[in-house]
């Protein structure tokens, strides 16, 4: 008997160790859950109610807000902005900091030096970096005053359409350092081993890279767009910075856009936009992610 309850009670002692082994996970993330519910769940839910209600009281508009919304023209042009600035930075900057990314990694400890100098405008502030760009593209700045050495009149950056390329090119020198850091973690994943025997077969440079490096890349890849995604709805800061509330029209983001409603306490707009902004953004991630696991089968 006591052979048979001292079976019993370990049968017991086990299955309660692994139930609370369950359960460990979920207390540890409890804090950050409850933040997250608190902070930005809750807050996000009124604002979807807020999205179908009038400005001022409860009364119920259903899909008015968005309606009035869809026809603003400064939504337009600030949606079709931030669309362009999508499609055309996020391919430049993955493939530019994945290519230097490939760079590195062939110098070993001598792109050390490199590295550093890539990370090094993450750490320089926003208001040094807005005036290094102010000083460089103003109509009497830098560039305009290195190109009459060469009797070439530059044109006025900032209010003109030459203040879109200005834009891209701060968010690719800002974020350039951080995705090839990414893309540096997720090569130093890949055994060196699967090189070898590809190149003991003959296989050359390119076709490593396009039958080893590119397959075990595609989680990588995820990571780093979707955060490059989230960075470039922070180029607002030094756009804002650099032009202010109402910068020329090719630069006028959905941001700006959001900002001007804010100040103006239009929360019709503001609500029914923000939920919109929400789910496209949320739509294109999990399409991401569906697609991410389609190339990993």
């Amino acid at each position: 008997m006591p052979r048979k309850q001292h079976r019993i009670w370990r049968i017991k002692w086990n299955c309660t160790w692994r139930s609370r082994k369950k359960l460990l996970p979920w207390i540890l993330l409890a804090p950050s859950l409850l933040g997250v519910g608190i902070f930005t769940l809750i807050p996000f839910a009124d604002v979807f109610r807020r999205s179908f209600q009038k400005a001022v009281g409860t009364g119920f508009v259903g899909l008015e807000n968005y309606r009035t919304v869809l026809d603003n023209q400064a939504f337009r042009l600030a949606a079709g902005n931030t669309g362009r600035f999508l499609l055309i930075c996020l391919p430049l900057l993955l493939g530019l900091s994945l290519f230097f990314a490939l760079l590195l990694g062939k110098l070993g400890r001598k792109g050390n030096f490199l590295k550093s100098g890539f990370l090094l405008p993450m750490a320089v502030p926003a208001a040094s970096v807005v005036l290094f760009w102010q000083l460089f593209f103003d109509r009497e700045g830098i560039l305009n005053h290195t190109l009459k050495n060469f009797h070439v009149q530059g044109p006025d950056y900032m209010n003109s359409s030459a203040a879109f390329g200005v834009l891209v090119a701060v968010y690719i020198w800002k974020n350039l350092g951080y995705d090839m850091i990414l893309w540096l973690s997720g090569l130093l994943g890949i055994p060196e081993s699967l090189y070898e025997a590809a190149r003991i077969d003959g296989a050359g440079e390119f076709q490593c890279f396009w039958y080893i490096t590119r397959p075990l890349l595609i989680q990588t890849a995820f990571l780093a767009g979707t955060l490059s995604l989230v960075n470039a709805f922070k180029v607002f800061r030094e756009a804002w910075m650099i032009a202010g509330n109402y910068p020329h029209d090719s630069i006028y983001m959905l941001q700006n856009l959001f900002n001007n409603w804010f100040l103006k306490l239009d929360m019709q707009k503001m609500t029914a936009g923000a939920v919109m902004l929400a789910g496209v953004l949320g739509i294109f991630l999990i399409l991401c992610q569906k697609a991410e696991e389609r190339w990993k089968q």
